[in-house]
């Protein structure tokens, strides 16, 4: 998919879903890979354009205990040339919370964690995450199969108990399509990949996924669709 068809879904997902308005200042999960890395460059680029006006920080985490490195230096170089301030901050899973059964979880949160709280210390209104459609219809699917539930990251959320919106721009961007964009924009791969990347449960879904997608190649548009079109004749009679 070409950069200018890249940035038209970007523009779509952030007028449909109202991700940006005039005083926002948001802060980026940056965390070195393809999404984020794409993330960062269209909302860096958007900043520079005159409405609405708002104001952009990249945060980029490292976690002591997982063995998967980013090149700290081309983060930086890459933010400079966007003009986005990098902020780095390194955090370590404490106490008996090293030995967790769940890694992926434990790692996600004190991630997330860090970012809540460096958000509030610099003011931030909004943090913004890299994912695509693939990963709201793969959360949809996990949450199908594990949870019984009918539920997926949404484009926009309130925070609860913090002043705090989440968004995801590139909602409406399949996975696809942003490996030949990081490919076509040239970005550095990640220097160590996360240990766990293989093993997980969201892994095992995505593969689930892909023979959906060999049964039906629109599968994605369906599924994506009927988050937002559940009729009461499709509901089970009880």
């Amino acid at each position: 998919m070409s950069a200018e068809k890249i940035t038209k879904r970007f523009h779509k997902a952030c007028a449909d879903y109202g991700l940006i308005a005039d005083g926002d200042h948001i802060l980026i999960g940056l965390s070195g890979g393809k999404d984020s890395l794409a993330l960062t460059e269209l909302l860096g680029k958007r900043a520079q354009i005159y409405k609405p006006r708002f104001k952009v920080t990249a945060l980029h985490v490292r976690v002591k205990e997982r063995d998967y490195q980013t090149d700290l230096s081309y983060l930086e170089e890459f933010c400079k040339e966007i003009k986005v301030p990098l902020i780095v901050r390194d955090v370590e899973i404490t106490g008996g919370d090293s030995d967790e059964a769940n890694p992926c979880f434990l790692c996600s949160w004190y991630r997330r964690k860090t970012l809540f709280n460096v958000a509030q210390e610099l003011g931030c209104n909004k943090i913004a995450f890299g994912h695509h459609r693939d990963d709201v219809v793969e959360t949809l699917l996990m949450n199908l199969i594990f949870q019984g539930a009918f539920a997926t990251m949404p484009p926009i959320l309130q925070m609860e108990k913090m002043p705090l919106q989440i968004i995801r721009p590139l909602c409406l961007i399949d996975e696809a399509d942003l490996i030949a964009y990081a490919a076509e924009r040239g970005y550095q791969k990640q220097q160590k990949l996360c240990p766990f990347e293989h093993v997980s449960s969201r892994e095992k879904v995505k593969g689930l996924l892909a023979q959906i997608k060999a049964l039906n190649p629109e599968a994605m548009d369906s599924i994506y669709g009927a988050m937002t079109n559940i009729k009461a004749d499709y509901l089970p009679k009880i």
